[in-house]
């Protein structure tokens, strides 16, 4: 049970006001980067296409980035008069259904960039002089509306890297790949021990969190037994291999009914044969075009909620409840406090977590051990999304802010909630509060899952 209380949980660093104004700008022009790199990679036929109905042209994300950019910075933050008040409807999300965003007359290549530029330099201008101060209007203070849209970019550019992978076509996109996992990572223990008793959920104090992640309150979570790494595609295939797709034992009615009218078999991307590294009959997959073997170690990716079930349910475990997750990734038992993250309150490093797109997979299983929570448990922020058991709803006293449209109106029983981020995730719309939703049908996001058991009859701690 879940009860709204305000407790302190972990402070964000102090800012100067001069401080807080090249941290936004830095946020900003970090995102902008990452939007110009997805784009400017391929030409303009490539960039109107729609190359899935699940996703937009990669051109109406490119606009509508600047379009919320100018809504929320310039005419709401700024007080200034519209730039384009005739794109409003054009690139407003919930007015434009994905499947039909191709046949709208978008914004050209050349004009989407030149739009976006004309917003970033309004916008900068406004971020000179709006008053920053953790005193102001909620929108303003501590930068927050700032930290949305940088957010907002930088969410936009997961997408597009999720419409990368769906492309069809020679790459585009190259990053080194992860460095393997250290030596411990094969003998850590399977599952780690998360205590009984009460923690602090969501969060009050984080400068730039979104509506869903407030306010903090204290739960309850009984004791119970998580996945020290998430799982791998090696544990996968053993589920695979015993006829896991194949047996409704181990599927919610849904979850059954989907893989039949889907026809699912493996995870998205995975298909037979032979590759230059393969012998025939193994499992390849496509990942940004190019087609390789499946690696062994890493997490497994792009499987869908009632997969996931279904493997854990095969596995005599569960997928973790919300509740659950966030208290393995923030609980410190030493203190009673709930962290910003896993290893503390430190910002990410390359050292912590494997997020920021500086790969184009996530890290094997077991990486990252300076990021490892205080129970021992691994890669919870960073790698890939893990589903949770939980529906995404409202934290007791929940209020929409600055919009319903963000958070409120996915509220329900039809999406189920994500956690940790994956390597396609910028540091700045990632943390330990964070929420993420989806269908449990998707499968192109880059999700994958741990799993969790409670402890059995008789079984001492």
């Amino acid at each position: 049970m879940a009860v709204p209380i305000r407790i302190p949980d972990a402070p964000a660093p102090p800012r100067t006001d001069e401080a807080m104004r090249a941290a936004v700008r830095e946020s900003l022009e970090q995102a902008r980067r990452r939007t110009l790199a997805l784009t400017d990679c391929l030409g303009a036929d490539e960039l109107g296409a729609q190359h899935s109905p699940l996703m937009s042209p990669l051109v109406w994300d490119l606009a509508h980035v600047g379009n919320q950019e100018e809504i929320w910075l310039v005419r709401t933050a700024g007080g200034e008069a519209a730039l384009r008040p005739d794109l409003d409807s054009l690139y407003d999300a919930f007015q434009q259904p994905r499947a039909e965003r191709p046949e709208l007359p978008l914004l050209t290549p050349p004009q989407a960039r030149r739009y976006i530029a004309a917003v970033r330099e309004r916008a900068l201008d406004v971020l000179l002089k709006a008053p920053l101060g953790p005193d102001q209007d909620p929108l303003l203070a501590n930068g927050f509306v700032f930290g949305m849209i940088a957010q907002h970019e930088q969410q936009h550019d997961e997408t597009m890297l999720a419409t990368h992978q769906l492309r069809r076509g020679p790459a585009v996109l190259h990053a080194p790949r992860p460095e393997p996992a250290p030596a411990d990572a094969a003998d850590l223990p399977s599952e780690a021990w998360i205590p009984g008793g009460p923690f602090t959920m969501g969060t009050d104090d984080e400068p730039w969190a979104l509506d869903n992640e407030r306010p903090a309150h204290r739960v309850e979570v009984p004791g119970f037994w998580l996945d020290t790494v998430p799982l791998s595609n090696r544990a996968f295939q053993e589920f695979m291999a015993d006829g896991g797709y194949q047996d409704p034992r181990w599927w919610s009615p849904e979850g059954w009914a989907h893989r039949v009218e889907a026809g699912l078999h493996a995870p998205l991307f995975w298909q037979r044969g032979a590759g230059p590294e393969a012998t025939e009959g193994d499992w390849l997959r496509r990942r940004f075009g190019v087609l390789e073997p499946v690696p062994p170690d890493e997490p497994v990716l792009h499987v869908c909620w009632y997969e996931a079930d279904a493997y854990a349910r095969w596995a005599g475990r569960r997928l973790p409840t919300e509740a659950e997750w966030e208290k393995a990734a923030r609980h410190d038992p030493a203190t009673g406090r709930s962290r910003r993250y896993p290893w503390g309150d430190q910002d990410p490093t390359p050292l912590l977590a494997d997020l920021g797109q500086r790969h184009l997979q996530p890290a094997p299983a077991g990486a990252y051990p300076d990021g490892a929570s205080p129970y021992g448990v691994r890669q919870l922020i960073g790698g890939v999304w893990e589903w949770t058991a939980s529906d995404f709803a409202p934290y007791p006293g929940f209020a929409a802010f600055p919009y319903k449209e963000y958070s409120e109106v996915f509220f329900g029983p039809n999406y189920k909630v994500l956690r940790g981020g994956a390597f396609s995730v910028a540091e700045v719309a990632c943390r330990s509060t964070f929420r993420n939703w989806d269908y449990p049908i998707r499968r192109q996001i880059f999700a994958g899952f741990r799993t969790a058991r409670d402890p059995r009859p008789g079984e001492g701690r």
